[in-house]
């Protein structure tokens, strides 16, 4: 029947572009045959189950090309850069159709939530060696070395010939009958540790494979420093288990830095922070008599004890400033009309690096357009959406975000002062750093984590003929590295959505491709910027399908879950009595 094939192809193509079919349907039944209508009748009931809006590629172009030029500075918190930021946001949140979400000023919602932050920037020249014997080696910052400004509120860090101990992963896990300190004292030292978790060389283990855990990133091998007292630690970069280059380290952490606001900061900081090139690396263990590999290898079991580098001390010397700022998330919102006080939240941050180091080219200014101006042009093009649509039952969330870049501290402080409460959020769907090439066949989200947003997500999938990807690199630990996490620990079911690798238009060889050019030459560098040959189809169809699920979800009763087993669904369950 190939008239049938054309008119369910027609009828498909039409759900994916325009906002009602029910015309083109009574024009074909005009001129065909009653049997076709019957069969075009079902799959009009079925289209109009899964009709997304129309979606603007230009539109959509045009908001990156604005957020990622020159004018907004690399989008830097406590900046102009956040100022023009802020008020852009809010314009086109305005323009869209969307109402203030924010803290409440005299009765009335605002569009923005203050987030108080501690600012930490070194000042003038940075002053790092290692004493060995009698010679002292020095180490570049940025170069050799990149150390972040001290977050513990000192205002010089000032060490001399403090001891190096290597310390394998870093990893205290008593569920796992793993600990790498062994009861070596580290308060007075320096640690050094290597990136990810131990079985991330054989892919095998007692941490998953590939895939890494919390133990993993650097953000709790810091975290362990400080429990333990150290006087600071030292990440081993090497590109594989970093998943990101050297440059990303050296924009990442020479620039300001901010935390959200602690009663004691040196709880979870050391005075220390910072990043050590692998071939340094290996150079200051072999004057120390000791072979960096075998060691490294050792590490991988659980055998493996604390090494001091004996006869080298590190020092440094260096001015930090520290201040408390008031940094922003914007929000915007639309009011549900049935049970206004459920929410579903979608977010993106809108911050990114600033101005930094110069590149090759000499440019400074970190214009994140992939990371992320295109997760805020998502936002207010779903606000839109929403905001032309029939009003939800539940009310929707747009929640653009701050201080990612700086280790998640917008998403963190909206999930310890919820705007809305978490009991009743009913899911957070995060974009951050979508494709703005063509379409996929496939999607993905960060991690691999297992529960019912997923489930949906794969299902309306089907209808665009996508279909889901796991996360191609799980050892990324991308999982606790987006605005999600904060709110998945807190047992709210989020996902952070990724455009998918395998192009309609070249196949899984050329996404693949273009994500690792990506990873290599513009993923926090000043070469992320808008390009006129992004033709945003993709994230056409990506935010049809996100659309999709949130609609679902804003205009059901669904109390989407975390799949049993999952670590997060003890604090889901916890507050069920909450929920309607």
């Amino acid at each position: 029947m190939p008239g049938f094939r054309l008119f369910g192809y027609f009828l498909m193509e039409n759900n994916r572009t325009t906002e009602n079919p029910a015309p083109f349907l009574f024009y074909y039944a005009r001129m065909k045959p009653v049997a076709y209508l019957s069969l075009g009748a079902a799959l009009l009931l079925a289209a109009c189950a899964q009709k997304s809006p129309t979606f603007d590629p230009y539109r959509l172009s045009t908001e990156v090309k604005a957020l990622s030029s020159d004018a907004f500075e690399g989008r830097a918190p406590d900046t102009p850069g956040e100022i023009k930021t802020v008020e852009y946001i809010t314009r086109e949140f305005t323009d869209a159709g969307l109402s203030p979400g924010g803290d409440l000023k005299d009765g009335q919602r605002t569009w923005t939530q203050a987030v108080p932050l501690g600012r930490f920037e070194i000042t003038g020249p940075v002053k790092i060696s290692v004493s060995i014997g009698k010679e002292s080696l020095p180490l570049a910052q940025g170069e050799q070395i990149a150390v972040r400004a001290a977050m513990t509120g000192a205002t010089a860090v000032k060490v001399d010939n403090v001891p190096l101990v290597f310390v394998g992963y870093g990893v205290t896990a008593p569920e796992r009958q793993w600990d790498d300190y062994k009861g070596v004292d580290l308060k007075g030292k320096i640690g050094i540790v290597l990136v990810n978790d131990p079985d991330f060389e054989t892919g095998q283990g007692d941490f998953g494979g590939k895939a890494m855990t919390y133990y993993g990133r650097w953000t709790y091998k810091y975290e362990e420093a400080a429990r333990r007292g150290a006087v600071g630690m030292l990440v081993v970069h090497e590109t594989g288990p970093a998943s990101y280059g050297w440059e990303t380290v050296r924009n990442s952490n020479t620039n300001t830095m901010f935390d959200i606001v602690r009663a004691n900061p040196a709880e979870a900081h050391p005075q220390i922070e910072g990043w050590i090139q692998r071939d340094v690396a290996v150079d200051l263990f072999r004057r120390a008599g000791l072979d960096f590999e075998a060691l490294k290898k050792e590490a991988q079991t659980r055998d493996f004890k604390p090494v001091e580098l004996k006869g080298e001390g590190f020092n440094a010397d260096y001015a930090v400033s520290s201040q408390v700022i008031t940094s922003h998330n914007v929000v915007g919102r639309i009011e549900g009309t049935k049970r206004p006080n459920e929410t579903v939240i979608f977010s993106g941050h809108w911050d990114h690096l600033g101005i930094g180091a110069p590149d090759a080219r000499g440019d400074r200014i970190n214009n994140g357009a992939v990371d992320n101006a295109t997760g805020i042009a998502a936002l207010i093009e779903l606000g839109r959406a929403f905001a032309h649509a029939k009003r939800p039952d539940r009310s929707v969330v747009f929640l653009a975000l701050t201080a990612e870049e700086k280790g998640l501290l917008g998403s963190e402080y909206y999930a310890a002062n919820p705007l809305y409460p978490l009991a009743t959020t009913v899911a957070v769907i995060n974009v951050d750093a979508l494709s703005p090439w063509g379409p996929t066949r496939d999607f993905s989200i960060s991690g691999s984590a297992k529960l019912d947003l997923l489930d949906m997500l794969v299902t309306d999938a089907r209808a665009w003929n996508r279909t889901y990807s796991p996360d191609a690199k799980p050892e990324a630990g991308l999982f606790f590295r987006s605005d999600h996490f904060p709110f998945a620990k807190r047992g709210v079911p989020a996902v952070s959505f990724d455009s998918g690798e395998n192009w309609v238009d070249g196949g899984l060889a050329a996404g693949k491709a273009a994500a690792e050019d990506y990873t290599e030459h513009r993923y926090h560098q000043p070469a992320d910027e808008w390009n006129a040959k992004w033709p945003f189809t993709g994230m056409v169809r990506d935010l049809e399908l996100i659309y999709k699920v949130g609609s679902d979800l804003a205009r059901s009763d669904q109390w989407p879950n975390w799949a049993p087993g999952s670590e997060f669904r003890a604090a889901r369950d916890a507050t069920a009595g909450e929920r309607r």
